[in-house]
């Protein structure tokens, strides 16, 4: 049985920094900036022997209702009210500060078992603000530094005081934990990223996915920094869903910290199975949209496009078949991918999303047979053979197909250096129609056949 651990304090004490170092990977931005972190985030974590999942949350600040730092503290009450113990994080070498004993008695108040950490309190710049500590009223500090590493043990200690049944219970089932983890891996989720310009609603749509406020949205563009991922079951099937930052062109990312929300972004793409690109109804087709969706294939991701903010458009007859032709014209590289109209504040069209999740991501993993390839290439060959190039024809010997994911194909050749690039086109657009590939990214490599007769001497 694992428990769950909220980490909570005001801007730029280390929440972040902490939970990354719990999880054993950088998974939280961080920043000096103070506020980087806006969304919860869970993960993983491990210490010692307690595996436990780790909640990082927003700095608490004072704010006016209904503003963007209201609705982020709304957040990390919401992950205080989920977690069985509170992390309160304090700066060491700051001390207890105003903003600190305001927060301290909202942790009392929830009634969780909390935990004071004086964290940057290496070296002897913290040792005042430790002792201070002792003002919150929340026990007695444990002093650690979560950019070195130092007083985990002592953190550990501090679990094991809060939590002492639920921390002994996780401690003995986790050597066990590998047939959970195995029962797991026979099904796992689809791995989903959610990717667009900025404000074009990508968190509004998770969270109407998910049924509750899981993400921060409004109205202000770029509120999402980090690649959040959540879990999801949409009929019986898991995903991993990962909403991410708002992609702008590169020229007006200026800023250090957009520049670290656009990486993580990248990175989301990069480790996805399956790409939703999220298109606002109203102005689709930015170019913006169109080097988002060129970075995808060139990733080799399986993609669907959702047109979102459908609830603001008149509807006409014909529309979503205008939409999915010029989705053809203007991607003409992933020629058939799914376009699906949705409203991520309405809800309508998200069952229809869904399926065409599923539905590219079986494309994305297809395998076709060698007999069958060669049968479609023989076939190709007579109806347009290759061209002769410099007075010389190409032969097209030999084909099969190494690995999916996406559908990759060699194609063993006499040159080739020498097939033009329109025939190549040709033969991808072939293998899409003929094996029902539509819409997903396709590898085709050429390779030449050795000419058994190059080194055998001349008579």
């Amino acid at each position: 049985m694992s428990f769950t651990v909220a980490i909570v304090g005001r801007p730029n004490v280390g929440k972040s920094t902490l939970f990354n170092r719990l999880v054993g990977k950088r998974l939280a931005l961080v920043d000096h900036v103070p506020g980087v972190t806006r969304d919860r985030r869970e993960g993983r974590a491990q210490l010692g022997d307690l595996a436990f999942t780790a909640i990082d949350t927003a700095g608490l600040e004072e704010a006016a209702p209904e503003s963007l730092i209201s609705r982020m503290q709304e957040q990390t009450e919401a992950a205080i009210s989920a977690a069985d113990a509170v992390l309160f994080l304090i700066d060491a070498r700051a001390g207890a500060t105003p903003a600190d004993r305001a927060f301290a008695d909202l942790v009392r108040k929830s009634g969780k078992p909390a935990i004071l950490v004086a964290n940057k309190s290496e070296g002897s710049a913290g040792e005042a603000g430790v002792l201070e500590a002792y003002e919150l009223g929340l026990g007695e500090p444990i002093a650690i530094s979560a950019e070195h590493g130092e007083g985990l043990a002592d953190l550990y200690a501090g679990l094991r005081a809060a939590l002492p049944d639920a921390t002994a219970l996780a401690a003995e089932v986790e050597p066990r934990g590998g047939d959970i983890e195995q029962k797991t891996a026979e099904r796992k989720p689809i791995r989903i990223a959610v990717v667009g310009r900025p404000n074009c609603g990508k968190s509004t749509l998770v969270n109407r996915l998910l049924g509750e406020e899981r993400l921060l949205t409004g109205p202000e563009a770029g509120i999402t920094r980090d690649a959040i991922a959540v879990d999801l079951i949409w009929h019986d099937q898991p995903f991993r869903v990962h909403d991410t930052a708002g992609l702008r062109r590169r020229a007006r990312v200026e800023e250090k910290l957009e520049k670290l929300s656009v990486a993580d972004a990248l990175n989301a793409v990069r480790f996805a199975e399956v790409v939703v690109l999220l298109m606002d109804a109203q102005a689709p087709f930015e170019e913006q949209d169109l080097r988002i969706a060129d970075l995808i294939e060139r990733e080799g991701r399986a993609l669907v496009i959702g047109v979102n903010k459908w609830d603001r458009v008149e509807p006409r007859p014909g529309t979503i078949k205008q939409l999915r032709e010029e989705t053809d014209h203007r991607l003409p590289q992933v020629k058939g991918v799914p376009v699906v109209a949705v409203s991520g504040l309405t809800g309508a069209g998200l069952d229809r999303l869904m399926q065409a999740v599923v539905d590219a991501h079986a494309v994305w993993n297809r395998r076709v047979g060698t007999s069958a390839l060669n049968r479609w290439i023989a076939e190709v060959i007579a109806a347009h053979p290759p061209p002769a190039v410099s007075g010389r024809r190409i032969r097209l010997d030999y084909i099969t197909q190494p690995k999916s994911r996406p559908p990759s194909f060699v194609l063993f050749t006499s040159r080739a250096d020498a097939l033009p690039d329109a025939y190549r086109r040709y033969l991808v657009n072939s293998l899409r129609e003929t094996f029902d590939l539509p819409g997903t990214p396709i590898r085709l490599a050429l390779r030449e056949k050795k000419n058994p007769y190059a080194r055998r001497a001349k008579r």
